[in-house]
């Protein structure tokens, strides 16, 4: 390997001093120094040295190109050499190092035969154990936090379908009240209040008002029904009690009707008023009940 080296630098010898060369290479004169120069040689009438200084001259430029080109041979040969020498110091360094390593190898080879394969197998079999137990419990902690992960969105999942779908109820139901409210017939909101109750069951306005528009259909026997179902479900509904009274006088159960209209008032004051107002309380106008229902602090005074 270092005989190769060393060809292959006394091959480059000559490139390297060509190359050198060329870089020693002075730069070319300017256009205006040639002029300079050819107008001082042209006001020359006489030659500057005689032909013995000029031959002594060129004869010292010689020697000193001479003596520059063999220092530079010189200097090209130690480089040279430096390099070859740490080439092959490299090339030591590194066939020492591998011939260590194989040594090393050989000798830890020995040691575990020495020591026996079965020893080898059972670190083995015990490190493989140790990393599957590990890998094993970690892989059981992340299955645990995804279950808890999983059961946490399919709950948010739930929760946002629920509050989704109980949105679009109440928009539904909405929509429906206004319809009622718009409607002029009352088998029309008959059947906008059973839609209503279709989607909820237990909603008491929807009830009332369809005993209202039941008992303008002339059935105050299932107005009073519609009320007691109300009732049922909400025990103090005011506007119930308002509608068993209207139901019952238009059944002439006129007692009847004066018990549901005071639990109504004793509920809400408001409907002291619109009992005048009402058409289907008129029949109950000529009762001496219903005025003392009305004004009882005129019945104390007197």
């Amino acid at each position: 390997m270092s005989r190769f080296l060393i060809t292959v630098c006394v091959f480059c010898l000559p490139i390297l001093a060509n190359a050198e060369a060329e870089t020693e290479k002075s730069p070319p004169l300017s256009e205006a120094q040639m002029e300079q120069f050819e107008a001082e040689i042209e006001v020359l009438k006489e030659p500057l040295y005689s032909p013995f200084i000029e031959r002594y001259v060129l004869d010292e430029l010689k020697q000193l190109r001479t003596d520059m080109a063999a220092q530079r041979n010189e200097m090209i040969q130690q480089i040279v050499n430096r390099e070859i020498n740490a080439v092959d110091k490299a090339v030591t360094y590194s066939t020492n190092t591998v011939t260590y390593f194989f040594y090393l190898i050989a000798g830890a080879t020995s040691i575990l035969v020495l020591v026996g394969w079965t020893s080898i197998r059972e670190i083995k079999e015990r490190v493989h154990s140790l990393a599957d137990e590990e890998i094993n419990k970690l892989v059981s902690q992340y299955e645990q936090r995804l279950h808890a992960i999983e059961q946490q969105l399919n709950q948010k999942t739930l929760h946002i379908e629920e509050n989704r779908e109980e949105i679009e109820r109440t928009q539904e139901l909405q929509s429906l009240w206004l319809r009622a409210a718009q409607e002029n017939t009352a088998s029309h909101k008959i059947g906008i209040y059973d839609h209503i109750l279709k989607i909820k069951r237990d909603d008491c306005e929807a009830l009332t008002y369809k005993a209202d528009a039941v008992l303008e259909l002339g059935e105050p026997q299932w107005a009073a029904n519609l009320c007691h179902q109300a009732l049922l479900i909400d025990p103090q509904n005011s506007h119930a009690f308002y509608q068993l009274a209207c139901s019952y006088t238009a059944m002439n159960q006129f007692e009847e009707a004066l018990y549901y209209l005071k639990e109504a008032i004793s509920r809400s004051e408001s409907y002291r008023e619109e009992v005048s107002q009402d058409p289907a309380l008129q029949p109950l106008h000529d009762h001496p009940g219903l005025q003392k229902l009305l004004y009882p602090s005129e019945e104390i005074s007197q």
